[in-house]
């Protein structure tokens, strides 16, 4: 499942204050020097590379110029104070960078009279990053009326036909997740273990998508897949 950037937030400092109105967010660039072992036994005449050290690279970001936030004037403050700091960055699907850095650069835009005024940053990344992911709950059940799941449910197992006979019009579908912040069934919100509305199969022969989403913390969700296959006559 893909995923748009939109909605991505870059924190400062162990209460991860967020810094305002941010339009690009960089990321840490993983890079292990190499060290050149290359000697006269070299086989074949080739370089050969041992790896040495691990750097994660600079965070470049850059936004509105809000001189009131506590976030961008954060940036400025590490910088002059030289302080390594704590950063996260939150991804819409639930993966976030964690990792400290030292503010290298900060710089407002230019003062364009018809243009916006911006600034600028750069984290330089203090020792190793980390790369977490959150996904929300799978589920523990998931019911059809009238419908037989093929394959056998499976928390892990996300896609399903789901065999109806034809003199079944519509179903109902039961999901049950207890840490599920909220369950949509076809778009709509359905309590754990209750089922959803009724929802119109298609003509006798036909396939019907439909999905039902565990979303856990605002942020995170698992998705499910069922199509709906209703016999011909």
């Amino acid at each position: 499942m893909a995923y748009g950037a939109y909605g991505t937030i870059l924190t400062r400092g162990a209460a991860e204050t967020p810094i305002a109105e941010l339009s690009k967010i960089g990321s840490p660039v993983l890079k292990v020097d190499t060290i050149d072992t290359t000697n006269h036994q070299s086989e074949g005449g080739f370089k050969e590379f041992i790896g040495g050290l691990i750097e994660a690279g600079s965070v470049p970001v850059e936004g509105n110029f809000i001189s009131s936030d506590a976030g961008q004037m954060g940036l400025l403050d590490d910088l002059l104070s030289k302080t390594i700091q704590d950063f996260s960055i939150k991804f819409p699907n639930g993966a976030a960078w964690t990792f400290k850095a030292l503010v290298e650069e900060f710089s407002t835009g230019e003062a364009d009279v018809n243009g916006l005024l911006t600034f600028k940053a750069s984290l330089k990344v203090s020792g190793k990053p980390t790369l977490g992911a959150s996904l929300a709950a799978n589920l523990t059940d998931l019911v059809v009326t009238t419908g037989t799941l093929v394959p056998a449910f499976a928390g892990a197992s996300k896609e399903y036909v789901v065999n109806i006979a034809s003199t079944e019009s519509s179903v109902t579908i039961t999901p049950t997740c207890l840490a599920a912040d909220s369950i949509l069934v076809d778009g709509n919100v359905v309590a754990s273990g209750v089922a959803s509305s009724a929802i119109t199969l298609g003509a006798a022969g036909s396939i019907k998508k439909v999905s039902v989403v565990v979303k856990q913390d605002g942020k995170t969700d698992n998705a499910y897949v069922l199509h709906l296959t209703r016999a011909a006559n």
